[in-house]
């Protein structure tokens, strides 16, 4: 690397808990690191950026509890990346940060088969800065919703709201609310969902509580409105930010989100006996999940502040259908 590169990179230093014992140091680095692919992680292992207190290890490394990570992330490459002008819906801006309303059906950032249109593409065309820390390709993401997943995202302006964002990620200072519709009538009105996630042995694009390197994973969820005893709309807090958490921890529990295809919600519309319900949901083609409420501290003034999104068209409707076919009952 460059002297003049390594004057513009970034040092992060992580220490490794006893949780994170036996994960590979790629994965490591990547799930601790916003905007840092294990792809990514793994190609800075073997340039040499990355040291295991002090030393250079291999990509396949298990890291144990006590051991010092630090990763010096290059700046980003000017041919990564690109503005398209996208609309977003903002609902809040400032020189630091800013907090839009995703909707289902936009990536986060591009990948493999999603070169544009993404919401990078979107924020890039909109706004004059974005961090660096991630690269260009994932420049200002300090975290993520799946391409299904509608609702509120906060982006970094420039890197030191994103080392603070990030943080705040990291030691669990942000407040997550979701809006989930999901099968069956949950036992009582709130509970709490705290099994280990991790991904699945059988199959690599799952996520399970059954994995050997499972993460601990807490969720939290509250009663809002039942549909009979088929369905019911809960509001859900994450303590935790695990890939796939709730629909996985749901799932789990024999409530698998409507319109989950991973996670059994299409097998479970076959068993709704209310055929008018079964036709309300049939067509609702992805998991039923809205990021609702998001609240940090800012960046730069310490205050915390909580933003709300709209929920998406599509599952307002569908909850409009569910409530006059079951008239206001419970």
């Amino acid at each position: 690397m460059r002297a003049d590169a390594i004057m513009d990179s970034i040092k992060e230093r992580i220490a490794v808990e006893k949780n994170d014992e036996g994960l590979r140091l790629d994965m490591f680095v990547s799930e601790k690191i916003s905007g840092i692919s294990r792809s990514r992680a793994g190609a800075l292992i073997l340039n040499g950026d990355v040291t295991v207190s002090g030393e250079i290890k291999k990509p396949a490394f298990k890291v144990k509890d006590g051991d010092v990570v630090e990763v010096l992330i290059p700046p980003p490459k000017s041919s990564e990346g690109f503005a398209q002008d996208i609309p977003l819906d903002v609902i809040y801006e400032d020189d630091d940060v800013i907090v839009v309303n995703k909707p289902a059906g936009m990536v986060v950032h591009p990948a493999a088969g999603h070169r544009d249109g993404t919401l990078v593409n979107a924020l890039l065309a909109h706004c004059k800065n974005l961090s660096g820390i991630g690269g260009k390709i994932r420049a200002g993401i300090v975290h993520r919703l799946d391409v299904g997943t509608s609702g509120t995202i906060v982006a970094a302006k420039n890197d030191a709201a994103h080392n603070s964002l990030s943080n705040q990620f990291k030691s669990r200072k942000v407040k997550k609310i979701y809006l989930a519709l999901v099968y069956g009538s949950m036992q009582g009105d709130k509970g709490f969902f705290d099994s280990p996630i991790g991904r699945s042995q059988r199959d690599r694009k799952k996520f399970s509580s059954r994995s050997r390197i499972g993460r601990q994973a807490l969720t939290e969820w509250r009663v809002v409105e039942r549909f009979y005893k088929h369905l019911t709309l809960v509001e859900v807090t994450l303590h935790t930010g695990r890939t796939h958490q709730i629909r996985v921890h749901f799932a789990e529990g024999s409530h698998p989100l409507v319109g989950d295809p991973v996670y059994g919600g299409e097998k479970k519309i076959k068993r709704l006996t209310k055929s008018q319900l079964m036709e309300a949901v049939a067509s609702f083609s992805r998991p039923a999940l809205h990021a609702w409420k998001l609240g940090f501290y800012h960046p730069k003034s310490g205050e915390f502040m909580e933003f709300e999104s709209e929920i998406a068209k599509d599952f307002a409707s569908m909850l409009c259908s569910l409530r006059n076919l079951c008239s206001g009952g419970r």
